[in-house]
C-alpha cells in the first residue's frame, strides 16, 4: 500500500496523461466524474492505519465490515467493506482492488494501464533496492508514506476549498488536458519510462505528438459541425421565425477564424492550446449565445433536435 502511495503522489501528472481525451476536458469535475486533481481515497480505515503504522504500531489491519442484505431469500448475505467508493476520487480504494474512475468512458485504455503498471513498478523498485541495500522493510515503508500521505484525501473532491487545499499542498493538478499531455516528454518521465525500459526517449516525443495530434484533429470535426448547425440551421430558423440576429454571421467568422489560426501553427502543443482555448471558451461562449436564441424561436421553426425531441422520440 505504502508503494501505492507513493507511486499515485511521485506520477499523479502521468497519470492525468493517461486520462487526457478530448471528452475527458469537459467530463473532469462534473457529470459524476471527479476533478483533475490525481488524490487518492484510501477510506478511514486505511488512512488511520497507515498513520498508527508510521508511527511505530504493529497491529495488524482489519477492516470493519457491514452485511449486505440481497433481498432474496435464495441468496446468503454477505460481508463487504464497510466503506465506500469515494466518487468524487480519481483513485479510490475499493477494500480488494483500487478504481481509476477519471478514465474517460471512450477512450481507449491501453496507456491507461502502461501508466498505472510503470509508475507501480517503479515504486515496487524503489522499495525492493532500498531493502536489498539493507535498509528494514518497515522502514522503506514507513519513508514513503512520511514523504507522500499528502495524496490520501478522503473528503470531497468537489467542494472548492478542498481543491484549494490539495493544490496548494503540492498534489498534482492540470485542468488543461493540453497541458497534461505535453508531461510525456518532461525530463522526469522520460527517465522513468526508460529506466523501466517502457518507452525510449523518441518514442515519449512521437506519442506525445500523436496524442495533441488528436486533440486537435477532434475539435476541428466538432468545429466544422457546430459551424454547419449554424449556417444550415439556426441562421435559417431565425430568419423564418423574423428574428434580427445579425451577430450570427460574425458568430460563424471567429469560428473560421479560429480554426484557421489553428492549421497556420507549426508547433504542436501551441496548436493544441489553441484548440483547446477555442473548445472550451469561444465555442462554449457561441453555443450559450445560440441556446438563447432557440428560446426566442417558435419550436415548429427550430430545425434543430431539442431536448425533448431526443428524450422522448416515442411521442413525435
Amino acid at each position: 500500500m505504502a508503494a501505492i502511495v507513493k507511486a499515485v503522489s511521485e506520477n499523479g501528472d502521468l497519470m492525468r496523461l493517461a486520462i487526457a481525451t478530448p471528452g475527458n476536458d469537459f467530463r473532469l469535475g462534473a457529470c459524476e466524474a471527479p476533478p483533475a486533481i490525481m488524490s487518492m481515497y484510501l477510506g478511514e480505515d486505511m488512512t488511520a492505519y497507515l498513520k498508527s503504522y508510521v508511527n511505530g504500531e504493529k497491529k495488524p489491519y482489519v477492516a470493519n465490515m457491514k452485511t449486505l442484505n440481497l433481498g432474496a431469500k435464495a441468496l446468503a448475505p454477505i460481508s463487504v467493506p464497510a466503506e465506500d467508493r469515494n466518487r468524487t476520487s480519481p483513485f479510490p480504494y475499493g477494500g480488494h482492488r483500487f478504481e481509476f474512475r477519471a478514465v474517460g468512458s471512450s477512450q481507449n485504455v491501453s496507456l491507461v494501464n502502461t501508466v498505472l503498471n510503470t509508475i507501480t513498478a517503479k515504486a515496487f523498485k524503489d522499495f525492493s533496492d532500498a531493502i536489498e541495500k539493507g535498509t528494514k522493510p518497515a522502514e522503506v515503508a514507513k519513508a514513503a508514506l512520511k514523504k507522500c500521505m499528502k495524496v490520501v484525501f478522503n473528503g470531497n473532491g468537489y467542494d472548492a476549498a478542498n481543491q484549494k487545499m490539495l493544490t496548494d499542498t503540492g498534489v498534482w493538478r492540470f485542468d488543461s488536458g493540453v497541458d497534461s499531455i505535453c508531461r510525456f516528454t518532461e525530463p522526469k518521465n522520460i527517465a522513468l519510462f526508460e529506466e523501466m525500459k517502457v518507452f525510449t526517449p523518441e518514442e515519449c516525443h512521437a506519442r506525445q505528438t500523436i496524442m495533441l495530434g488528436h486533440y486537435v484533429g477532434t475539435v476541428e470535426i466538432e468545429v466544422q459541425c457546430m459551424i454547419d448547425m449554424i449556417v444550415q440551421h439556426v441562421i435559417p430558423s431565425t430568419k423564418a421565425a423574423g428574428i434580427s440576429a445579425p451577430e450570427l454571421d460574425s458568430k460563424v467568422n471567429t469560428l473560421k477564424n479560429a480554426l484557421a489560426s489553428i492549421h497556420h501553427e507549426t508547433d504542436s502543443a501551441k496548436k493544441a492550446h489553441l484548440a483547446r482555448t477555442l473548445r472550451l471558451e469561444t465555442m462554449i461562449e457561441i453555443r450559450e449565445h445560440c441556446d438563447a436564441i432557440e428560446g426566442k424561436v417558435p419550436a415548429n421553426m427550430w430545425t434543430l433536435a431539442t431536448y425533448k425531441d431526443l428524450l422522448f422520440l416515442d411521442k413525435i
